[in-house]
């Protein structure tokens, strides 16, 4: 029986190129790079090149990136670091209800601190409104935190309206890219944004390594304590494999993105339209903004057979997909973001997410929409 693996937003498979160049990492070059011997500086150039890497590809200066473990810690470092550098200035927050877990969870922490956050409805597209933003601003509002794009819907936020407002009123502006970076162009150094996150393995590079963008204005209190890595802003011994696999991913991304964006665009519309054909567009509803999304994530309901069963039966005919995020996909609740999305409970009750990238096929998706539409209408004739 094929595999068919569309959870790509979860995880992805990393890249043969990248697997090759992180292998001599671990037993040719594998000093220290806070040695100052000819195997501590080695391992030093590669993170240096690793940085002028990410730091081309997404517009910004090298001295601007920090280097970390993943997505979750770059979105609690800015967050975190954020609000305790600005604390005396003021101690309230804005985010939105469909945010990752990452930034929830470090928002409920900075409230149990004694700071204010303000949690943003968004649409049933799972978009945020500019002037609902705008009208939550307040004379000791210090940080804005809004993803690019949804991890769960794929839908993709007016970061450049949102930011411009931020940047106007002083306020520093989080964005969490984790899913938009490879799938979104983007160019720090025009956009109206003082912190953003990414992940590695989101991007067919390893997991255990991501990055955050620190404009240059903005001042952060570091996490960590022991020495003086990042420019003290994140001490410990580099993870000087995974930062070169970051690298190499996005080396990759660079050369295909167009032919990677439009391939994902026609994986996503085929699913979409074969699904409708076989079981008809209202019962085989389509979840989030019909055109501001990424090409990689799909998130369809199916009335009257709910998300639990649905992913066991495409488990058993070998479809790997996933209920929402992979922090809380274990969970049975309903997901967060549906819920802030207002959408039906017939609907919330039967999402699934697929996400696809490298190595999947239309003959994939052609094979695993006749598995969704044999197990939909088996389900519901019983």
């Amino acid at each position: 029986m094929m595999f068919i693996y569309f959870d790509h937003a979860a995880t992805t498979p990393v890249h043969p190129e990248v697997v090759e160049a992180m292998l001599p990492l671990f037993t040719q070059s594998f000093g220290n790079a806070s040695s100052t011997h000819s195997a501590g500086r080695e391992a030093r150039s590669v993170i240096h090149h690793s940085r002028d890497t990410l730091a081309s590809f997404i517009g910004c200066a090298p001295s601007q990136l920090i280097f970390t473990s993943g997505g979750t810690e770059s979105d609690n470092m800015a967050l975190f670091g954020a609000a305790y550098a600005r604390a005396s200035e003021g101690k309230h927050i804005i985010t939105t209800q469909a945010e990752h877990h990452a930034v929830l969870h470090a928002c409920e922490h900075l409230e149990r601190q004694g700071f204010e956050v303000t949690y943003l409805p968004v649409d049933s597209t799972g978009r945020v409104s500019v002037s609902d933003v705008e009208q939550a601003i307040r004379p000791d509002t210090i940080l804005i935190s809004i993803m690019y794009a949804n991890n769960e819907v794929g839908t993709i936020q007016p970061i450049t309206e949102i930011g411009t407002i931020a940047r106007n009123r002083g306020i520093y502006f989080h964005v969490d890219a984790v899913q938009a970076l490879g799938n979104i162009r983007m160019d720090l150094s025009s956009l109206p944004v003082d912190l953003m996150s990414f992940s590695a393995h989101k991007i067919n590079g390893p997991k255990g390594a991501g990055a955050l963008y620190i404009s240059k204005k903005v001042k952060i209190e570091p996490l960590l304590h022991g020495g003086n890595q990042e420019r003290k802003r994140r001490p410990g011994t580099e993870n000087v494999a995974a930062i070169a696999g970051l690298a190499k991913a996005v080396e990759i991304l660079n050369g295909e993105m167009y032919e990677k964006q439009q391939k994902l665009e026609k994986l996503h519309n085929a699913m979409t339209s074969r699904l409708q054909e076989l079981l008809g567009k209202d019962q085989a509803v389509v979840n989030g903004h019909p055109t501001e999304r990424v090409p990689h994530i799909l998130n369809v309901s199916f009335p009257g057979v709910t998300t639990e069963t649905m992913l066991m039966n495409l488990d058993l005919e070998g479809v790997a997909a996933a209920s929402g995020s992979a922090c809380t996909s274990g969970s049975l609740e309903v997901s967060h973001v549906l819920k802030a999305m207002d959408l039906p409970e017939s609907l919330m009750t039967s999402a699934i997410r697929f996400s696809f990238g490298l190595g999947n096929t239309l003959e994939q998706i052609e094979i695993a929409a006749q598995k969704i539409a044999t197990i939909v209408n088996r389900v519901r004739s019983t």
